[in-house]
């Protein structure tokens, strides 16, 4: 008959669907407690009536007699329709498996079946499962205050659409009515099932008390400890209840609490239910019905009991646990931890020294994981409803990283050594475990056919079993195996079976040890699953936020601070497919939970990695040329005699003193940051990266993004720019600083695996541009706005002057005092670590602010043109008539103007001409083989050919460094505006050559013919000059001589032989003289 009924099949089928059921009614009660998430016909004014109508009068709603109250349904009765259509579905799904269980259980009364969880394990284990599961079903219901509104407004809208009631409702309205007071309706429902729960829990009375060990315990029996008994350390892990060693106390506590909260009449009649009860009472204030969702057994267990008669002395018994608890239980449990964490640390270590041991001791690896999901989870519902109690602090846990950390190390132990354990167990299988059942099979007195035909295809199955099948990497599917065992013993456990499981006991205990080797080979990941899930942290993220702060506050837990993370990644295991809606929010639960922990770790290593290289740039400072000065002088003053310091004067530390060490207990706080350094690295040690939900997440990314934004951030401080004085770092400074900073970051990489030079090449890359990624000032900005507003500007005013012989710029000696010298800036040095900082990208960003700058002066310069139009074409005709030019040139205006202006420009381009040649030098020492292609291809231009070949090429090698007869940059600048002596009066040649290259350029005018021309008209006009006498006019005669000899000079189109036709020699030797004697040599 038993075969008849399938109860294994409605077993197995019941507890999911049971399980998916009350996810969904979890689900409903979050979405309906949630004003954001709530539907808007409960939260519309023009509902609330209806909504409060149909709360009064249900079941028994009369749209009729309430129209009045029912008519903005009547309004919106589709949309209602739609939107509550799910909802309604599960209430229904609610009422289907309250029946299919309610016509199960009847039936296993019927069979009269028999329990043992030590004999039937996984038929007991899931008869208890769905007693509790179905409990749960009706207490979640109970606790959606909204349920009856749902289901009215649905039915109402309903008959509005179809003229008649939803044929479910009449059911549903009755079955919410009943469970309005859920547990008094389940107990009185469970009255005739009292004798099969019963029996099941006792089987529990020996299993219990002996997981429910103190810490103390187990250390005494050196439990988890393979080095216990190392001749035994190959020996396999056998017991007569494989699967009750890793069976969860939390799900015994829940069989139990709730069991006998259900079939009560045991507790006072049988001293062994009452011992058992009280025993799980004395375990915990909590337990969890689903997600977050928890019981107060002892309110709710003393709450039930005052409402029964003949129970009044369990009140007394239930708030003795209830104290017990709250005294004890915080301080036995941090114990266990304590404990576990030191044994899992040892069997982590063993394990991943010898990983062969994973074959005979897998059983301990599932213990350990099994009792420390216990002692997380615990704590992690007690710490979410902390009781009042005088030790606060055993509700809070630093050292929980250290627990996960080695839970997760073992989890990956597993799949790292799968092979290794599924060929231990594949021998095991076919080898003993076949043929032991054999012989078993072989000495039953009695053997049903349909018993007969299950054990021989158990002893095919496994002998079939080879090494060939696991070395050809077929995959193996034991599943059928397991399913056929629980249908025995299903087919053996009932009243008057002819084979009767509990008087073969070996059968059971070699069955129970197969049906655990066969999952060690197909379904490792789904034991892991029952053994050490801690998706429920995804519900509780408040107190794992907590954790993990107080973990990340402890410097011994750092190394494992990594392990909150990966955790995460395994909260997809919590989705159900009765459930979808949950999908995306425990996605962006988890992903948000993930990243902000391993964003805190990234910022706590990022900035133990920042003080150290801020330390050591400190120290690198100290050994710059710089500072050489004082000890130079100090030498030199005591080889000379002179006077010694004085007895007060402290002497000055040398670089190198903090390395002597004269004690090595002493430890200086470079150490305890090398020693944090280690700690944090450490922790991204447990894995390259895992998966949160399909995104793979890469830990060490995390850190890289930390360290290129603060890096970034410090690059930027290091250059100490102060906008209203006008201060910035000395390049040369910051060069050195930036490369101890680099130095010190490639140590890095002897922590961790990452890509330093990668981390450093995009930084310093993002330096090079206006705006980094994040959208900061970089130190181009910062040193360009310098530039320009600091240096440039007063060398417009000649405060600062260019010097061509030091190739430099230099402060005048001016009565106010600058602050700061224009040489330690703007010099050959200076320019090139500039060069090296921003590289070519960044100068080119500088250039376009020059050119910016230039064309302004060209915009005034053209309107000066355009005021003398007129007298500049006459003096063009007229250059060798000298009456007429003399007083042509006496009608020009703006002439001070003019030079003023052209000053400018040739300031900013010998700056510019400057910069560029260090750019070149930078740039051939870095990758010459770019550059000898460059000049070469340069070199072949000529400017008489395609001018727009002959531009792109140039500016090609401008950017590079290289100097370009006609500068590009100029070239476009001008285009787009179509839409040294004391005064830096010798920039003016400069400024001459560059703008009329480029302004001819652009004219599409040759060049070389242009100035040819403006030599011989500037020629006619300098010798006229030489034959006035007027002392005003003829006050600077000597220094325009010279700036006309620059011009031809530095110009590529002209030459000397074309000033020497035009401009007699010995002026220009005349008027070097007469300048020499004039002016200060190092100024012009």
């Amino acid at each position: 008959m038993a075969y008849q009924f399938k109860l294994a099949e409605k077993l197995v089928i019941l507890n999911d669907r049971g399980q998916g059921v009350l996810i969904r009614m979890n689900h409903i009660k979050k979405v309906f407690t949630d004003s954001k998430r709530r539907p808007s016909y409960f939260t519309e004014k023009s509902n609330e009536s209806a909504v409060k109508y149909i709360n009064r009068k249900f079941p028994n709603i009369d749209i009729r007699g309430g129209s009045q109250h029912l008519s903005s349904i009547q309004k919106q009765k589709s949309a209602v329709l739609e939107g509550l259509q799910s909802y309604y579905e599960s209430f229904i799904d609610v009422m289907e498996f309250r029946d299919n269980v309610y016509e199960l259980l009847n039936t296993i009364d019927a069979c009269q079946c028999f329990f043992d969880i030590a004999v039937n394990f996984d038929l007991t284990k899931n008869y208890l499962d769905l007693i509790v599961t179905y409990a749960s079903v009706f207490y979640m219901l109970s606790r959606i205050d909204d349920k009856k509104a749902i289901v009215g407004l649905y039915n109402c809208a309903y008959e509005f659409s179809n003229g008649n009631s939803d044929p479910s409702f009449p059911r549903l309205g009755q079955m919410f009515i009943e469970y309005d007071h859920p547990w008094k309706k389940l107990s009185e429902e469970f009255g005739p099932h009292t004798k099969s729960v019963t029996g099941a829990l006792l089987s529990l009375r020996m299993l219990y008390p002996r997981r429910n060990l103190s810490a103390d315990q187990w250390r005494s029996a050196q439990l988890l400890s393979l080095l216990a008994s190392p001749a035994a350390m190959l020996s396999p892990t056998c017991c007569d209840t494989m699967a009750c060693e890793y069976l969860s106390t939390e799900v015994m506590e829940r069989w139990i609490l709730i069991g006998f909260l259900l079939c009560h009449s045991s507790l006072n009649t049988n001293a062994d239910s009452q011992n058992l009860w009280k025993t799980a009472l004395r375990s915990g204030l909590y337990l969890t019905v689903i997600r977050d969702e928890v019981l107060n057994i002892h309110k709710l267990s003393e709450d039930f009991f005052d409402g029964l008669k003949g129970y009044s002395k369990r009140i007394p018994d239930i708030k003795e646990c209830k104290d017990y608890v709250i005294t004890n239980c915080g301080a036995l449990r941090r114990e266990k931890r304590n404990f576990l964490r030191n044994a899992l640390k040892e069997l982590t270590k063993v394990l991943e020294d010898e990983p062969a041991l994973l074959g005979p001791k897998a059983l301990y690896v599932f213990m350990a994981l099994s009792f420390s999901r216990d002692e997380v989870l615990w704590l992690v519902r007690h710490a979410e409803n902390i009781p009042k109690t005088k030790t606060p602090e055993d509700y809070a846990d630093s050292q929980l990283a250290e627990l996960l950390y080695h839970m997760e190390k073992l989890r990956t132990l597993l799949a790292q050594h799968r092979y290794v354990i599924q060929r231990y167990h594949l021998q095991y299988l076919s080898q003993y475990d076949a043929l032991v059942l054999n012989d078993i099979i072989q000495g039953m007195y009695v053997c049903p056919e349909e018993e007969s035909v299950l054990m021989s295809s158990f002893v095919s199955t496994l002998s079939a079993m080879s090494l060939k099948h696991l070395d050809a990497g077929e995959e193996f599917d034991l599943k059928a195996f397991r399913l056929d065992w629980l249908r025995l013993q299903a087919y053996t456990s009932t009243g008057k079976a002819p084979l009767a499981l509990k008087d073969y006991p070996d059968l059971a205990k070699v069955m129970n040890m197969a049906q655990f080797h066969t999952r060690m080979m197909d379904s490792v990941n789904e034991l892991l699953c029952e053994t050490a899930d801690l998706s429920i942290l995804c519900f509780h993220a408040r107190v794992f936020e907590k954790l993990f702060s107080q973990s990340s506050e402890d410097v011994s837990m750092q190394r494992y601070l990594t392990a909150f993370p990966v955790i995460c990644s395994h909260f997809s295991q919590c989705l159900h497919p009765l459930c979808p809606e949950e999908t995306e929010e425990i996605e962006n639960q988890s992903l948000k939970l993930c990243v902000s922990f391993l964003e805190e770790i990234s910022r706590q290593t990022c900035t133990v990695v920042l003080e150290i290289c801020a330390e050591q740039c400190n120290l690198h400072e100290k050994l710059l040329p710089k500072h050489s000065a004082e000890t130079i002088s100090t030498a030199r003053n005591k080889k000379l005699k002179k006077s010694l310091p004085k007895k007060g004067d402290v002497p000055k530390e040398k670089p190198g003193t903090e390395s002597l060490r004269k004690d090595r207990a002493i430890v200086t706080n470079l150490d305890k940051m090398h020693q944090a350094l280690t700690e944090l690295c450490a922790s991204y040690s447990i894995c390259a990266d895992f998966t949160v939900f399909k995104h793979i997440i890469v830990p060490a990314e995390f850190l890289l993004s930390q360290l290129e934004i603060r890096l970034n951030k410090v690059i930027v401080q290091m250059a100490n720019y102060n906008q209203s004085t006008h201060e910035i770092a000395r390049p040369s400074d910051l060069l050195a600083g930036i490369q101890a900073y680099v130095t010190s970051l490639h140590s890095l990489s002897c922590y961790i695996n990452i890509d330093v030079t990668r981390l450093v090449k995009n930084v310093l890359l993002q330096q090079t541009q206006p705006l980094d990624s994040y959208g900061s000032q970089t130190i181009t900005t910062l040193y360009t706005n310098w530039f320009l507003e600091g240096l440039l500007r007063q060398a417009s005013s000649a405060l600062i002057v260019h010097c061509p012989t030091t190739q430099c710029f230099v402060n005048q000696n001016t009565e106010n005092e600058q602050s700061f010298h224009a040489e330690e800036y703007a010099d050959i040095c200076g320019l090139r670590s500039l060069a090296e900082l921003i590289g070519p990208y960044g100068l080119k960003f500088l250039n376009e602010n020059l050119m910016w700058h230039i064309i302004s002066q060209v915009g005034e310069l053209k309107k000066l043109v355009s005021d003398n139009m007129d007298v500049l074409v006459q003096m063009r005709a007229n250059f060798e008539n000298p009456d007429a030019m003399s007083d042509l040139q006496k009608k020009l205006t703006g002439c001070e103007n003019v030079l003023k202006r052209m000053t400018i420009i040739g300031v900013i381009l010998s700056f510019r001409s400057m910069v560029q040649e260090a750019l070149g030098e930078i740039m051939d020492r870095h990758c010459p083989f770019i550059m000898r292609p460059i000049k070469c291809l340069k070199d072949l231009i000529s400017p008489e050919g395609d001018i727009k070949v002959t531009l792109s090429v140039y500016e090609m090698a401008s950017a590079a460094g290289l100097p370009c007869e006609i500068d590009p940059a100029l070239v476009s600048a001008i285009a787009n505006m179509q839409t040294g002596h004391q005064n830096n009066i010798h920039c003016l040649a400069t400024a001459v050559n560059h703008i009329a290259a480029a302004m001819f350029t652009v004219q599409r005018k040759n060049t070389r013919i242009q100035l040819q021309e403006f030599l011989k008209v500037a020629s006619s006009i300098l010798l006229q000059l030489g034959q006035n006498v007027e002392r005003m006019e003829i006050k600077n005669r000597d220094s325009i001589y010279v700036i006309l000899h620059m011009i031809v000079e530095q110009s590529p189109f002209l030459s000397q032989d074309m000033l020497e036709t035009c401009f007699p020699y010995v002026l220009l030797r005349n008027a070097y003289r007469e300048v020499h004697k004039t002016f200060i040599h190092t100024m012009g």
